[in-house]
């Protein structure tokens, strides 16, 4: 029952031939080796440098210098410098339960499993068959249709009936095994540059999944930060409109004693209706953004979030990471995605050259064939075959060729949008650090201005008090200080937001994730 020793040998020798192809790694590799684009000689975000340090202000929460460290590594929680502990909780429950991150995570094995499977083309492939046919054949074709004898000594001929010459029909089982071996040598490169345009795909996929993690946890901060400003926005608001409500209750008192004029009442009543008409907007803003909250740790819209956030709960950051622009390329998600696709978009060039140049394929088989499965490995029911083939397209109606020169255009445009990518990488740091030295000024002034009006209203409190000055004088002063406070809540949260989005900016830390092995943005990629 042992099979017989010739055909084994052919089959293990095509095997071994097979192996000996798969580890040729000195072949050549048609099309271009990918270069990592240099850095754009840039040495800062403007035409002059930058202060070192933002303004200040010491008369206001979030008031404080911030400070421009260069070369400060950014932590991946950064989040966490703000010192708030409900946002901190919010941005790891949105990390860990939005379903942006699975769907990402998701993308990046996908993209991992499809270089899996086209690495499979290195190796051979190894088939196995198993046939069973039941067949008769009609008497009269019996002498010339009928398999006649087989390897393994049966005979399956046509039996004579007694009217000769007239045979009778004849039926038989047929089992047949085979094993195929077929490998096709990457030569030329076909497959390596396949390969690397797929993993190239796979890190790109990898870089989305860290941005998807920068904008959410950036996402998150924005949004606990609009929600602080907005209610501090409503609070003075109300009191805006409580101290206009008191304002119209005197006029109209007066107007009946005849100290107030229907005009006195009518200019006052407009006032109070303007400034009611502020308070709807914010409530809305208020809600959209609970709402958003909400979404983005994957609530449904009836499950609140038990946290809340208020500007007294935050705390501005005083030491900002600073990082250079050559680093930055390394750093931004967007960036290192670009020079990823620039990497896929030269390996098609390979690929497209490959598929014009000759295409060469090795099969080998091993087959039995009996009219009882038992007798399959029988001596003399076997067979083997071997095959090599070349093909070189010759003419396809110039339809590979226009496709190298599309891969060709491919790469250039790949090219391009690396060098705006890394612009728009420039400009949004910059942008960012402008912002920054803006809303320092402006929170400054705000708070400057808080101060006098709250100056204004404390005396005329007094000169009340003492009947130096009416109730309305009063309340006047008072929604000129309530209007000031808006203003110095939304220099604040200006403050907060471009802070955190100068983080968002610069990388987001990403390389410090805990499930990265890259541990820095400057380590050789594969």
């Amino acid at each position: 029952m042992t099979p017989s020793p010739k055909p084994l040998a052919i089959c293990l020798t095509a095997l071994a031939v097979a192996a000996l192809l798969t580890s040729c790694a000195h072949l050549p590799w048609v099309g271009p080796n990918f270069q990592k684009p240099d850095a754009p000689k840039a040495d800062g975000y403007a035409p002059s440098p930058f202060p070192a340090e933002t303004s200040s202000t010491t008369n206001t929460a979030g008031g404080e210098a911030q400070r421009f460290v260069s070369g400060k590594d950014i932590p991946f929680e950064w989040w966490k410098s703000f010192d708030c502990p409900q946002l901190n909780t919010l941005v790891e429950d949105a990390l860990r339960k939005n379903y942006s991150i699975t769907a990402a995570w998701a993308a990046v094995r996908q993209a991992q499993e499809f270089v899996y499977a086209q690495q499979g083309a290195y190796y051979p492939t190894l088939d196995a068959d198993y046939n069973v046919t039941r067949q008769q054949i009609a008497g009269n074709v019996a002498n010339t249709s009928s398999p006649g004898y087989q390897g393994n000594g049966t005979s399956i001929l046509p039996l004579q009936s007694p009217n000769p010459p007239y045979t009778s029909e004849i039926t038989w089982t047929m089992h047949v095994a085979s094993l195929m071996v077929g490998y096709t040598p990457d030569i030329f490169g076909l497959n390596r540059r396949t390969v690397e345009s797929l993993e190239a795909q796979k890190e790109m996929q990898r870089f989305a999944l860290d941005a998807a993690y920068i904008t959410l946890a950036s996402t998150v901060v924005a949004t606990g930060i609009q929600e602080a400003s907005t209610r501090s926005q409503i609070d003075a608001t109300e009191k805006i409109i409580a101290a206009n409500t008191k304002a119209l209750d005197i006029l109209r008192s007066q107007r009946k004693l005849g100290y107030a004029s229907d005009l006195d009442v009518d200019g006052q009543e407009a006032a109070l209706e303007q400034a009611q008409q502020l308070l709807p907007p914010l409530q809305k803003q208020l809600e959209q953004t609970r709402d958003l909250i909400r979404a983005l740790v994957d609530n449904l819209p009836g499950e609140d979030v038990e946290e809340t956030f208020r500007l007294s709960s935050l705390h501005l950051p005083k030491d900002l990471p600073f990082s250079l622009p050559s680093t930055i390329i390394r750093q931004r998600p967007d960036v290192r995605a670009a020079e990823e696709q620039m990497r896929s978009a030269n390996a098609q060039v390979g690929v497209a050259i490959a598929n014009r140049l000759p295409l060469v394929s090795i099969t080998g088989g091993l087959s039995a064939t009996a009219t009882t499965f038992s007798q399959l490995f029988n001596y003399g029911s076997g067979g083997w075959s071997l095959a090599g083939d070349i093909s070189q397209p010759i003419f396809q109606g110039f339809t590979l060729l226009h496709r190298q020169r599309a891969a060709n255009q491919a790469l250039i445009q790949a090219a391009a949008e690396y060098r705006s990518t890394v612009i728009s990488a420039y400009q949004n740091v910059a942008d960012t650090l402008h912002a920054l030295q803006s809303d320092a000024d402006a929170l400054k002034a705000a708070a400057a201005s808080e101060h006098t009006a709250k100056h204004a209203f404390d005396l005329t409190t007094r000169q009340y008090q003492t009947g130096y000055a009416n109730l309305l004088t009063l309340l006047g002063t008072e929604e000129t200080y309530d209007q000031a406070v808006i203003a110095t809540a939304q220099a604040q949260a200006n403050r907060y937001a471009d802070t955190a989005a100068l983080f968002e900016a610069l990388g987001g830390g990403w390389w410090n994730r805990a499930d990265l092995a890259e541990k820095a943005p400057g380590t050789a990629q594969k």
